[in-house]
């Protein structure tokens, strides 16, 4: 048991209204002087609060944080996201405030966030652009182009308008932390808590903060690792971009494939069409037209396996998903295949009737086996999704939460 386990285990009986939960890795220059800022924040903010510093030092951050009454869980040096999650069974407040130690972001100005709090917002994203950047405080690649470009695209994914998704200060209702089940271990939590956010429809807004250069004589955690530690910072931020946005990159994308394929498929059913008589559409656009339906239906069910796996409900998905049952997948792919088979039936019969050679004109019968073979292909496509879709919840099962999402 470690000290602050001891600490916690005395019984803290009365309840504070805000935890400012901070990660810390060799900030003993700069601790003493950021708890006082949390104190005098809570302070001037007129509100009761828990200083909780998450320690994984080799110096003396955690005699000073102590020193200075902040309250230390010493962890293993295991990632700056991982540090929230070992962090969340000792917070105590119902709001919580998160930030670096390193007195880049003013923690004496929380006001606006406990107020946010208070007004009924669950996600509070901080800004540095609405707010103030302190000359020399943010290297110039990273304010005029990564952090615009990687917050323009997580905008357009999400449908957000966030205007600085890579702000480390930021506060959330300890319930809500709870619910997203954090599983970033590095710096992509704070991209996932963003997309999470989305995800549960929690009531999100922004305050202006206040953004500092670096204390005299203390060097940035990214120039300790190296040159490209900003590239790197910018590639996890899209690798969780992608992985945590399968209804972007797959699923519409896919419902616009399948929609395209099925109308041109619909459209050629009877034989081939004229345009104005300017654009013809025949048979080797209906196969066209059937691949782009398939490979759509294809991703679309693959955007809803993606969305189970990591635990994503919206609500059209409650309403989908019952029809991925066992029961109603033979007895709907079943008719999907019947259907399909008479549409093909009539070109096979043809077939046999002239001693096994085709026609030699494209008749209507052509297309109509096209379409027909379009409805067998995606019979089988759909129950052969239903039949993954329930192995694997059954061995991954998603517990369902507030409003059908995680």
């Amino acid at each position: 048991m470690n000290q602050f386990d001891k600490r916690w285990n005395g019984g803290v009986q009365d309840l504070p209204l805000v935890s400012i939960v901070i990660p810390a890795l060799d900030e003993e220059l700069t601790i003493g002087e950021f708890v006082d800022w949390c104190f005098e924040g809570l302070r001037r903010a007129g509100v009761s609060g828990q200083v909780l510093i998450v320690d994984s030092s080799t110096d003396r951050t955690s005699e000073i944080a102590e020193s200075k009454r902040a309250e230390v869980l010493r962890v293993p040096k295991r990632g700056l996201g991982r540090a929230y999650i070992d962090a969340i069974p000792y917070i105590r407040a119902k709001y919580v405030i998160m930030g670096d130690a390193d007195l880049t972001y003013d923690f004496r100005e929380i006001q606006p966030f406990i107020e946010k709090f208070e007004e009924g917002f669950e996600f509070i994203m901080g800004s540095r652009f609405r707010g103030s950047i302190e000359p020399g405080a943010m290297p110039l690649l990273h304010r005029y182009f990564g952090t615009p470009i990687t917050t323009l695209l997580l905008n357009i994914v999400y449908g957000t308008h966030f205007s600085d998704i890579h702000c480390g200060m930021r506060g959330i209702t300890l319930s809500r932390l709870k619910s997203m089940a954090l599983k970033s271990q590095s710096w992509q939590y704070a991209s996932e808590m963003i997309i999470k956010a989305v995800h549960l429809e929690m009531k999100t807004s922004e305050v202006p903060v206040r953004f500092h250069k670096d204390h005299v004589g203390r060097q940035s955690h990214l120039k300790r690792i190296g040159w490209y530690a900003p590239w790197q910072a910018g590639w996890l931020t899209l690798e969780t971009l992608f992985i945590h946005g399968a209804d972007f990159f797959i699923a519409k994308p896919g419902w616009i494939l399948f929609l395209l394929g099925v109308i041109g498929i619909a459209c050629l059913y009877n034989g081939p069409i004229n345009i104005l008589g300017k654009l013809s559409f025949s048979l080797h656009w209906m196969l066209l037209f059937l691949l782009s339906a398939l490979i759509g239906l294809q991703a679309v069910l693959m955007g809803f396996l993606a969305k189970y796996i990591y635990g994503i409900r919206s609500r059209m998905d409650s309403i989908i998903l019952p029809y991925f049952s066992i029961g109603r997948a033979i007895l709907i792919s079943s008719g999907i295949g019947i259907l399909g088979f008479f549409n093909t039936f009539a070109l096979i019969w043809l077939y046999i009737s002239d001693d096994y050679q085709l026609p030699q004109q494209i008749g209507v019968e052509s297309f109509r086996a096209v379409a027909g073979l379009g409805l067998i292909i995606s019979g089988f496509i759909y129950f052969s999704f239903s039949l993954i879709y329930n192995a694997f919840s059954l061995y991954h099962p998603v517990n369902s939460r507030k409003n059908d999402l995680i």
